[in-house]
């Protein structure tokens, strides 16, 4: 059988995985997204109200890359703002987002290995934020700890209608707030890897993700430049995500307080994740990029709030997409594929030979795991052959591969659906999210093993430090799992294991479902290092 044919044909375990999943998906009335290989993602279509343009007729764009109020021998300083503005997103139509800087995404940061940046971040929002740097080897206190707000200039409104006793959580539980403005202080002692900021605030990620609050963070390294890996023009910066319209343009979004001030959480079945109906590429939607006949290499983020991918090229270039790295950074060697799965808040980094192809050619990048349009996300109109191709060299890093038998201590956390405060939620080992209580507690420099297993779909993500998959199920690690993760597609109906080495900074983390209702409805946990 071919590797497309599989895609299309469930094997006989992914099949009854899939049939266990979906029965227990009828059980609870959580609904699935169907694609052409079977159950794709957890979460309900949220259909936009407006007529959406055709895909390939918009410019591709990137991000601008912010430049430093000042440095000084070893620190850059970058200001942020976070404000409510509008964007051209739909043609004819202004939308109002949230966003950094007033652009979604927000401004890409770009820095060295080992090199500290300290981001201010001012919040001239309606309701608190908490920025965090996910992928971050990060001290605590500036992680994004979700109850570490960032309260806006102007709390008058928020004094007016927020629920102080939520807000405050009580007590012990009151996080490490700031008024109208943090400085956040990143260290980035850490291979070079395409990091992504976005905001982490407790209970309300989902909705303040998709009105816009997100953008890209380069660490770069020497080992990185060695390489001579295409850059400049030929570095593509590729977010993809989706999201849906109300009549009027605005970005729709089924909150159950649209205030977000008071009330988490979404109506009805989209508890179990929110798709959108237009895939947008930076901000665009369906975009065309022109390119040369030449390399380039693609840094791609799944930066849905619940939907997988599944990424090919039609047509297929003669190497096939040639894979060079993952979360964490380069992988020991290229891993070539004819198509690459990702969950949400994954990233691929993947080198193209469009000299493959003669000019004019249309290129059009799918999603598998989509149907009618979402089954598309960009094309690329390739132009005449302008150099000879970049040979990615068949060594690209030195990586420590992490073992169970390094391992000083094994543990178990399952991801299930359940109640929380009488609504329909999720949870980790039977437990909503409480920032009082610690899950584990690993020791600096050691290696622990994490078995983690589901009910549905959900991409776990570990805060502080990446990890390695060590298998699913019964079998080895998966045909995309290589290379060091910060977080893990975990499948519905499926057990993985993960090994972490936790090093870097002593404090208390957390790690949840990536899928952004999944972890606005409590499913998320506290650990600590020591």
């Amino acid at each position: 059988m071919t590797e497309k044919n599989h895609r299309i044909t469930l094997s006989r375990r992914a099949f009854i995985g899939a049939g266990l999943a979906a029965g227990i998906g009828l059980g609870v009335g959580i609904p699935f997204s169907l694609g052409a290989a079977g159950l794709t993602s957890t979460g309900n279509l949220l259909r936009s109200r407006l007529p959406l343009p055709q895909p390939f007729t918009m410019p591709f764009q990137t991000p601008p890359v912010l430049k430093p109020v000042r440095s000084d021998a070893d620190t850059d300083y970058y200001e942020i703002t976070q404000t409510a503005a509008t964007a051209s997103i739909l043609p004819g139509v202004k939308t109002a987002i949230w966003g950094y800087n007033g652009i979604f995404p927000g401004p890409t940061i770009v820095s060295r290995r080992a090199r500290t940046t300290v981001v201010r971040h001012t919040n001239h929002l309606p309701v608190p934020t908490v920025a965090h740097l996910h992928g971050g080897r990060t001290p605590p206190d500036s992680d994004g700890y979700p109850i570490d707000f960032v309260y806006p200039v102007d709390r008058s409104y928020v004094n007016q209608h927020m629920n102080m006793e939520h807000m405050n959580m009580g007590g012990s539980m009151v996080g490490d707030t700031t008024e109208g403005h943090r400085s956040y202080t990143y260290p980035l002692d850490q291979r070079a890897a395409m990091l992504w900021y976005h905001d982490h605030r407790m209970d309300f990620t989902g909705p303040s993700v998709w009105r816009g609050l997100a953008g890209l963070h380069f660490v770069r390294d020497d080992e990185e430049d060695a390489l001579g890996l295409p850059s400049g023009p030929r570095e593509l910066p590729v977010m993809i995500t989706d999201r849906s319209f109300a009549a009027d343009g605005s970005l729709s979004y089924p909150s159950i307080d649209g205030s977000l001030m008071r009330t988490p959480g979404v109506t009805g079945s989209f508890v179990a994740g929110v798709l959108g109906d237009v895939m947008l590429v930076n901000g665009t939607p369906w975009p065309v990029a022109r390119v040369d006949g030449a390399t380039y290499r693609l840094r791609i983020i799944n930066a849905c709030n619940a939907r997988r991918l599944d990424l090919r090229l039609d047509p297929q270039p003669d190497g096939l997409l040639t894979q060079i790295g993952t979360d964490g950074g380069l992988l020991a060697a290229p891993i070539r594929h004819e198509h690459v799965e990702l969950a949400p808040a994954q990233r691929l980094d993947v080198i193209i030979d469009f000299s493959n192809y003669k000019p004019g050619t249309a290129v059009t990048l799918l999603n598998d795991f989509g149907d009618g349009n979402m089954s598309q996300v960009m094309r690329f109109i390739v132009g005449e052959k302008a150099d000879e191709p970049f040979t990615v060299p068949d060594k690209l890093s030195t990586a420590e591969s992490l073992t169970a038998a390094q391992a000083v201590t094994t543990r178990t956390f399952r991801f299930q659906s359940g109640d929380v405060s009488h609504m329909k939620g999720w949870l980790i080992d039977g437990r909503p999210f409480s920032p009082n209580d610690i899950a584990a507690a690993p020791k600096l420099g050691t290696v622990e093993v994490w078995r983690l297993i589901a009910d549905f779909h959900h991409p776990v993500h570990l805060h502080l430090s990446p990890f390695q998959v060590l298998s699913r199920g019964i079998g080895g690690p998966g045909a995309f799992d290589a290379g060091w993760k910060d977080t893990i597609d975990l499948r519905a109906s499926e057990e993985a294991a993960i090994a972490i080495r936790f090093d870097g900074y002593p404090g208390k983390y957390v790690f949840h479902c990536h899928n952004l209702e999944h972890e606005d409805m409590a499913m998320m946990a506290n650990f600590t290092t020591r």
